[in-house]
Parts: structure tokens; sequence; C-alpha cells
């Protein structure tokens, strides 16, 4: 491929490529992100087109495609297909599956019903891809093109307008005027802490020395989050096209991908991104003929949580141990090397295409007064549609949980949900009509954060939650500053007793306080809003500390050294279903015998409770309270005939 040396050439280029594809060709597009590939999308790939080939469509001009594509969000369904141009959605398809998709979708064009969404509750499925409940409540501004390129082929991505806002932001544009741009749009930062984007661009601008540096922090550390990782493998030409619009703006001549080390097929689409668009000629010297010079590398992260904060992210990208600084200087006065830095998240650079091409005021027609645009969050937990959603900023949680989510999984009751990862906060029931945003969500407790939120059912132990996030931010703390290193572990360790049942009186008063001088005193934001998810379970749920503390108890059934197993000998039927499933061996018994666990045995693991029979409902479950004494051996026979099982 030549060089592409100017605005004209390259929409001669694409008008070029867009001659070449028949819109009325068959394609499948299949998704190949992560998720999908570990549910077995490759053999799925493979198995297509080797049953292309042995039905002899491969030799056929404009018979069918096979492409592989980034990740479309229903991670749930995976993996997913969806043939264009009918727009037919197959989810959880196989390898078995391919032979009937080629010889009666793509050939006969008929649909298969196995393969298709079924709406919960009714007898109805549906076919197009965008009237699926999960993404016809969404607006996927960003991660719609996902299912619809290949990341590793630019071609993909310039037939769907790609680089046209390059040639907007170079030729049409002054560098002070896309800042401006930015500012109007209201695009706030989607890393978590949601500072005005085009503030920050002008911070950098406005500085005169040099030289400058753009960088995408793409250290996305939220346990279950995968929002950039997603972007970055589905569509990873758009973030750099974001990118090089920024570094034109702030007058940069050199950018960083910062990835983090458990990203390998991220890493890999964006290293193959930016060889594709310097051979293109959109990185380089002088890009498109604009005289405009801008050159990328990549720099993968060793993993660490804390990593994602600005400044340690420096320190890691100069060689130095990932650990913050006190701020002010901002890094967009003295950042990577002493210079002007600009930093953003991968979303964050998504979107500056996309204000460029359709004007600030369509992004600031989108949202909430304080919070523009969509925001991507990777939907987790006990919900029935689990995956990657886009939605329009001010959005309620109940419309995210249930129309897009599909309510809670396993027909249990809500009773919280976490936004903001592991430093977010827990937000109950009463407050699920919030509109989602960034001051919206600060009022109840939580955080916008990067994008992680996590559904929790009736089963959920508040206390646990906050004791599991606690120790990952203990863990993820670089140790630098006390108040993060010695106020998260002591906080750790008050809520590892209560959900031991050692707690006492005084402690809830005495998390408070932690929390309050963890929050306040800490040098970043790592150790600032570890005390998140603390506060807001004590905050909404403070009934349930008082019965671990107070009545050794614990509601939800979750904190093992409160809570008991035991089989009701009135209700026991000696099936030996539970005997033969303890994996502890802690169950004696035998046919027309009652059976018994050993308390010293069991490990609190519940298989019993699982798998005892409804029916029968003998396997009782107690917290709080004392363990009936063990069956005399001679009483153990049943005194009647019982069915066996």
């Amino acid at each position: 491929m030549p060089r592409i040396n100017s605005a004209s050439e390259l929409e001669a280029f694409r008008k070029d490529i867009l001659s070449k594809r028949d819109p009325k060709k068959p394609c499948i597009s299949v998704c190949t992100g992560t998720g999908c590939l570990a549910l077995g999308a490759a053999k799925v790939v493979a198995a297509l087109k080797e049953e292309i080939n042995k039905q002899g469509l491969e030799n056929k001009v404009g018979v069918v495609d096979v492409k592989e594509t980034g990740c479309p969000g229903f991670c749930e369904r995976g993996p997913i297909i969806v043939i264009h141009p009918e727009e037919i959605c197959y989810l959880q398809v196989q390898p078995g599956d391919a032979e009937e998709i080629v010889s009666q979708t793509i050939l006969a064009k008929k649909v298969i019903d196995r393969l298709l969404y079924a709406v919960p509750g009714v007898d109805e499925k549906i076919t197009r891809e965008s009237e699926i409940p999960f993404y016809k409540n969404q607006m996927r501004n960003l991660i719609g093109n996902n299912i619809k390129i290949d990341p590793k082929k630019l071609d993909d991505y310039l037939a769907v307008g790609g680089y046209s806002a390059l040639v907007k932001a170079l030729f049409q544009n002054t560098p002070e005027q896309v800042v401006e741009l930015v500012k109007h749009s209201n695009l706030r930062g989607r890393g978590g802490a949601g500072f005005p984007a085009g503030r920050k661009w002008e911070f950098a601008r406005n500085n005169p020395d040099e030289p400058k540096y753009v960088i995408v922090n793409a250290d996305e550390g939220d346990p279950g989050a995968f929002m950039d990782r997603a972007l970055l493998e589905g569509n990873p030409f758009s973030v750099l096209e974001g990118l090089t619009i920024g570094a034109y703006a702030i007058g940069s001549h050199e950018g960083y991908f910062y990835v983090r080390q458990e990203y390998p097929l991220a890493v890999e689409n964006i290293t193959l991104a930016i060889k594709q668009a310097e051979e293109y000629g959109f990185l380089g010297k002088n890009i498109l003929g604009s005289g405009f010079d801008f050159h990328v590398k990549v720099h993968r992260g060793a993993g660490a949580f804390v990593c994602g904060e600005e400044t340690s992210l420096l320190a890691s990208l100069e060689g130095k141990a990932g650990e913050p600084r006190s701020r002010p200087p901002y890094p967009a006065v003295k950042g990577l090397r002493g210079k002007p830095t600009n930093i953003n998240n991968v979303e964050t650079w998504a979107n500056i295409p996309l204000i460029i091409n359709k004007g600030a005021d369509y992004l600031a027609s989108i949202g909430t007064g304080g919070s523009k645009g969509t925001k991507i969050f990777s939907l987790v937990g006990k919900v029935n549609n689990t995956g990657l959603v886009e939605v329009p900023m001010g959005i309620t949680l109940r419309d995210i949980i249930y129309k897009v989510g599909g309510g809670v999984s396993g027909g249990k009751k809500f009773k919280a949900v976490q936004t903001g990862g592991p430093s977010g906060g827990c937000i109950p029931e009463e407050h699920l009509d919030i509109k989602v945003d960034f001051d919206e969500l600060a009022k109840v407790g939580a955080i916008m954060g990067s994008g992680g939120m996590i559904v929790m059912d009736e089963d959920t132990c508040m206390v646990d939650v906050a004791r599991y996030f606690l120790n990952f931010l203990s863990g993820e703390s670089c140790g630098k500053c006390t108040p993060c290193r010695e106020g998260i572990r002591q906080m750790l360790k008050i809520l590892t007793n209560i959900s031991e049942g050692k707690g006492k009186e005084g402690d809830i008063e005495l998390l408070e306080d932690l929390a309050e001088a963890t929050r306040d005193a800490s040098l970043c934001a790592l150790g600032g809003s570890a005390p998140n998810p603390v506060r807001s379970t004590i905050r909404y749920f403070r009934d349930e500390y008082e019965a671990h503390i107070r009545d050794k108890r614990c509601p939800a059934f979750v904190c093992k050294n409160l809570i008991s197993y035991h089989i009701d000998p009135a209700k026991c039927q000696a099936c030996m279903i539970c005997l033969r499933k303890c994996p502890a061996e802690a169950i004696t018994g035998g046919k027309k015998q009652i059976h018994v666990i050993d308390q010293e045995k069991c490990t609190k693991c519940g298989t019993c409770f699982e798998v005892c029979p409804p029916r029968f409902h003998a396997v009782k479950r107690l917290s709080g309270e004392p363990v009936p004494p063990p069956i005399p051996e001679e009483a153990r026979i049943l005194a009647r005939e019982s069915k066996q099982t």
C-alpha cells in the first residue's frame, strides 16, 4: 500500500475500498474478543471456513466472507455471530453449528431458531441484533462498530468512515479550535475522576515548555472491568485516531499507549494498528501532507493497580517504581520526563473522532447537565445479561439492570449494585432510580469510576463485600504513604474480625473514623477512594454489621465462621445425595439411616444445602444459633419406610 499524502488521496482511496465491497454480499461476523475466544470462537471461525470450503463456496465471488471482529458486548451469550446484511444474530454458536449456518442461512436464506435470542417467559425469538433488548436499550456510539470491522485491517476502519475526523482536524481547524470543540462538548474524562477533557488539553496546549506528550491510559485494573480492553481489541484505530487529534491539538509529537501486561490481544491489535497507520501515512512525518509529525509507542505495564493513577503511570513509564507523587504540579504542567503531558483513558480518546465528525453539540445533547455523551460499563454479577453495555449518561440504574441486564438472575431479590470498581460504593434498591452520572452517583456515596458495575442479590453479605474489596486494595496499595498503607490494612483487619465473629462494640465507629482519615490524608486517588466500600455499606447496611457483631450472625449465610449446616432428622429421607456430593466427606449415613454432618470436617461449602431435593428440605443453614447435638448412633435408623430416590 503506497503512503497517502493528502486528504484528497484518502477520500479517493476510501472510495476505491467501498467500490470493491458489495453491501448485499453475505458476511459472517464472528466475535473474537477475549471473552468469546475463551468460549471457543476460534474453533467456530475455523469450522465456518472449513464448511464454506467443503460446500465449494470459496471460489464463488460474492458468496460469503468470514470476518473476525471485536467484542459486541453480549458476553453472557458468546460465541456470537452476526450475519450481514440481514443482521441475523446467533448466540452461543458452536463449531457443530457451522454446517447448518452455511447451508441453511447463507444458501437457503432460512433462520435457525435454536440459535436466536429467546425472550424470557414468552414463546418468542428475535432475529435482528438491534432488536434484542440487551442492545435495543443501549446507545452504542463507541462500540457499535466492533462487530462490523476486523480490528487487524485498517481498510475496514476506513470503510466505516475512519480517519475522516483527523482530516477535519488537520485541514479545517487550528489546534486551538480543536481544543475549543472538546471543551464545548463538555466531555469529561472516562477514567474515573471525570475532569473536563477540554480543560486538561488547554492546560497542556498553553504550557510553553517542550516537548509535549500524549498518553493513552489503558491500565485497566478494576476486577471484572474490560471496557478499555474491548475498545483496544475491537477498534484500536478509533483510539489511535483520537490520540493523533489530541496530539495535534496540544502540540505534541510523541505519544504512548500504556497497556496492562494482562492484555496480550489488545497489545497485539494496537501494535498492528500503529504499524498500519504508519504505512498508510496516518502516523509519522508530515501526516497526510499537513506538516504535522506524530509518533506512537506501546508500553506494557507490569499489572500494578496503582499505575492507573496518572503520576504512578508516569513513574512506571520512566522506568521507576509505580508510585504516585503529590500534585500540583499536574502532568499537564510537569509530566513525563518533567514535560507537559496529557493523559486520558482509552474511552475518552475514542470519543474524540465522534466529537470532530458529528460536532460538539451532538455530544453535548446527550446526557445530563454535568455529564455528557455515553458511558461504557461492564455489567457483571448476579444479573441475567452480563457483558459490556454503552448507555447515555442520565439513564437510571434500574434501566441498566432491568432493561439492559434483564434483571437479577435466578429469580433472586436485588440487594445492591456497586459502581466504580473496588474503590466504588454499594447502592441499595432505594436509589435504583438515580440518574447515572458523575455528580448524582457521588451524592449517594458511589463513584462512576472507569465503568465497573457489579449487581448483587439477596445472598450477598455486605460486610464480606467490603472485606473483599479492601483485601484487593490492601494488596495493590504501593505503600508510599502511611494513611493509605495503614488505613486500608487496619480497616481490613477489623472487617476480617467482624466476618469471623470476632467483632466488638465500637468497631463500626472505628471503621468510620479510619475511613475518613484514609480518604482525607492519602496521597493519591487509590487511598482517597478506598474507603468507599466501607462507608457505603455501613451507610446503607448497618444492620448487617450489627448482626455480625452483636448476634454473631451473618444474615446472608456467607461468612463461614458464623454459619453451620445440619440435617433435620425429621425430614431426612436417607437418599444419600448429600453424602455422595460432599467434597469433604463430612457426612455419614446410609440407606434407611439418618445422615449426620460432622462439624469438625465440614468446610461450610454449602454443597449439601444445594443438592438436597427441595421436596425434602432436610439440610438446614444456621447462623447465630447453636448447632443441634449429634444424633445418637442407635437413633439414626429411620423408623419408617422411605422411598429411595
